[in-house]
């Protein structure tokens, strides 16, 4: 998959052939300009289109760059709940947790890039409100799922607030050094060993 894809899912037809151009010039501003040095300028330049559209949009940069962070958060969550959806045990059901990230972030390895670098900046930013409430209905799944009869059991007593950072946690570390070029190994090859030390992690002692 590549953004072309990611960009026709999120915003199909004809009528949203200006905001995917837009979105598509941006990212790669952003990714090799830096968030802070690009302008909406520079965006206007690259995209051949006016200010105004732009602003009409996105409001201004900070709203293109949530529109683009929000972009790529409902894409990997549609990525992750198929592949939670496909799982039939908890064992299962981590195991799709950790694919799904390390497929997507290896899929679209410049959305994944830019959504490490823009999460702060949306974290700290006038969208933060709406990020909290995105994540909170984007979870909703995950907190279904974890509610299931018997996944309890299966578990051990942990804060729920710490599972998903116990179950993503080294995937995430090594996807990150994986776009930084620090280490070569693609992340899916290392996706089984990542999926077995997140169970590892969190299921129940066997007595």
């Amino acid at each position: 998959m590549d953004t072309a894809d990611l960009l026709e899912r999120s915003y199909p037809g004809r009528r949203a052939e200006l905001k995917r151009d837009i979105f598509r010039k941006a990212l790669s501003l952003f990714n090799e300009q830096g968030i802070e040095a690009t302008t909406i300028e520079m965006i206007r330049a690259e995209c051949d289109t006016s200010v105004g559209a732009i602003y009409h949009h996105f409001g201004n940069k900070e709203g293109l760059v949530a529109a683009l962070f929000f972009t790529a958060l409902e894409d990997q969550g549609r990525l992750r709940d198929a592949y939670l959806d496909a799982a039939d045990t908890t064992e299962g059901g981590v195991q799709a947790l950790v694919f799904s990230y390390v497929d997507w972030v290896e899929q679209q390895p410049q959305w994944a890039r830019f959504q490490y670098h823009a999460r702060f900046a949306v974290t700290k930013g006038p969208f933060k409100d709406e990020l909290a409430e995105r994540n909170r209905t984007r979870n909703l799944r995950l907190r279904q799922w974890l509610a299931e009869p018997g996944r309890a059991a299966e578990l051990q007593e942990l804060p729920a607030e710490l599972l998903p950072s116990l179950i993503i946690g080294q995937a995430d570390s090594y996807c990150r050094a994986w776009l930084a070029g620090r280490v070569k190994g693609s992340p899916t090859d290392y996706r089984e060993m990542l999926a077995q030390a997140a169970w590892r992690s969190i299921r129940a002692e066997v007595c």
